[in-house]
């Protein structure tokens, strides 16, 4: 794998001991054989053995690993941006540290990804087969036709945690809670290229999801509403012309 399209693999976790050490192998499986990964885990203020778990399973692979602890719990962006800040690599891969996204389709968002002749852009993730339960799908359709209504990313599936995306693309974003939502609206809003690629989804198999249809729906109403403005707030230059003069 190029130096150039080395990644970092960003996982945030909260109380997933029972999940990390399996996701860990599966990871390691798939990018074992690349010249530059890492996996970079954020306990975010986990009560179990989260991070001791995965710490471990590095150290049983051999796998490159950068583990960071929050005190208390910041939530899942929160854990995203201590993550990326610490990647040491260019591009940056997000997955759940529930075990539902699966690493064997990292492959396909690293083959889209070369594509890519924008120095911005997203590769989205699309769980076109989610393994949840009846409402939680319900709801993740309603709130992706709401989002793409209003925010028109074209994304099927933003609350997907597979991406990939560049370290230096994330960090020119404003910042701002639950911003891992709207990367993708964000980014096309900057003049990034938005790819979507159709992903696996599995059945969770320990540990309980740390969302409910009350924190996503009200929290969310309010930040679709907050990129809305910041969107239409934010112009992107359209650069007919650049002259160099000096030497060479």
């Amino acid at each position: 794998m190029p130096t150039e399209t080395s990644v970092s693999i960003v996982i945030p976790a909260k109380d997933e001991a029972g999940n990390i050490a399996s996701l860990f192998r599966e990871i390691h499986a798939v990018l074992h054989h690349y010249h530059d990964f890492e996996i970079v885990l954020v306990d975010d203020g986990s009560e179990d053995q989260t991070l001791e778990t995965a710490r471990t399973a590095a150290a049983t692979l051999g796998c490159p690993f950068q583990g960071i602890r929050h005190r208390t719990s910041i939530g899942q962006s929160g854990a995203l941006r201590s993550g990326i800040d610490a990647a040491r690599f260019p591009w940056i891969i997000t997955m759940d540290g529930d075990g539902q996204n699966d690493p064997a389709d990292i492959p396909l968002l690293l083959q889209q990804a070369a594509t890519v002749n924008k120095a911005d852009f997203c590769i989205a993730g699309y769980r076109k087969d989610r393994r949840d339960t009846a409402w939680k799908r319900f709801q993740s359709r309603l709130a992706n036709r709401v989002r793409n209504a209003i925010l028109r990313d074209g994304v099927p599936d933003t609350g997907c945690g597979l991406k990939l995306f560049p370290k230096a693309t994330f960090t020119k974003l404003p910042w701002f809670d639950h911003i891992h939502r709207f990367l993708p609206a964000l980014i096309r809003g900057m003049g990034g290229d938005i790819r979507v690629v159709d992903v696996h989804h599995r059945p969770r198999q320990a540990g309980v999801s740390k969302y409910s249809a009350w924190n996503r729906a009200w929290v969310g109403i309010a930040d679709l509403f907050g990129v809305f403005w910041l969107l239409h707030r934010y112009p992107v230059p359209e650069i007919v012309d650049q002259v160099f003069e000096g030497r060479a």
